[in-house]
C-alpha cells in the first residue's frame, strides 16, 4: 500500500518539506518545461522550485503546442537557460537597456530528455540562450554530473536569479532541496552513500 503523500509538495507525509518551502517573488519570470519522466522522481527539484517561487510556472509534457503563442505575448524578453554554442552571459542580459522583464525558459529532465524537449519544440531553438558562469558547483550529491558545472534545475534557476537580481537573495529556494538531499542520504545510510557517491 503506497504511503500517504502531502498534496502540496508530493512527498510522503512523514517527509513533508512544506515548512521549508518559501514564497518568494521575482521580477524575472520562470517557465519550467518538465519532461514527464521527472514527475514522480524522488528528487523532483523543479516542483520544489515552482512551489517556492511565485513567478514560476511548471508545465509537464514533451510537446507544448501552446508554447509559441505563449512566448509571443508582449511584455517579456524570453531566454532559454541551456548550454549551447552561442550563449549570452546573464549579466549582459540583465544590463540590457530595454528595461523589459526577463522570462527564463528552463527544460527540466536528464540531459538527454532536455535535448529531446528542444528537438520536439522548435520554438525553443529559436530563443537566445543564456548560461551560468563557469565553475558552478552542484550540491546535488546523489546524481553523478555528466559534465563539469552541471546543476539541478532548482540550483541553476536560483543561481540565475541571483545574477539577474543581485539586490535580492534567493537562497531560501535551496532549503527544501538541501533537506531533500539530506533525507535521501540518511535513508540510504552513510556507508552506502560513501560507497556509491563519494570519490
Amino acid at each position: 500500500m503506497p504511503r500517504p503523500r502531502c498534496e502540496h509538495c508530493a512527498r510522503p507525509l512523514e517527509l513533508c518539506l512544506c515548512k521549508l518551502i518559501p514564497r518568494l517573488n521575482s521580477q524575472t519570470q520562470v517557465l519550467i518545461l518538465q519532461h514527464p519522466s521527472e514527475v514522480k522522481h524522488a528528487l523532483n527539484t523543479a516542483r520544489l522550485l515552482a512551489l517556492g517561487l511565485q513567478s514560476a510556472e511548471l508545465w509537464v509534457g514533451e510537446e507544448f503546442e501552446q508554447l509559441a503563442e505563449y512566448l509571443a505575448q508582449p511584455g517579456c524578453r524570453n531566454y532559454l537557460l541551456f548550454p549551447g554554442d552561442e550563449v549570452q552571459s546573464l549579466v549582459d542580459v540583465r544590463n540590457d537597456s530595454s528595461g523589459m522583464p526577463i522570462r527564463l525558459v528552463v527544460p527540466d529532465g536528464t540531459w538527454r530528455k532536455a535535448r529531446k524537449l528542444l528537438y520536439l519544440n522548435p520554438v525553443l531553438e529559436s530563443l537566445p540562450r543564456v548560461t551560468l558562469p563557469a565553475g558552478q558547483q552542484s550540491r546535488y550529491r546523489l546524481r553523478k554530473a555528466p559534465m563539469e558545472g552541471s546543476l539541478s534545475t532548482i540550483e541553476a534557476v536560483t543561481a540565475a536569479l541571483e545574477l539577474l537580481e543581485p539586490e535580492r537573495s534567493f537562497a531560501a529556494l535551496l532549503q527544501p532541496f538541501e533537506a531533500l538531499i539530506e533525507g535521501q542520504i540518511s535513508a540510504m545510510g552513510a556507508q552506502t552513500f560513501a560507497r556509491n557517491h563519494l570519490k
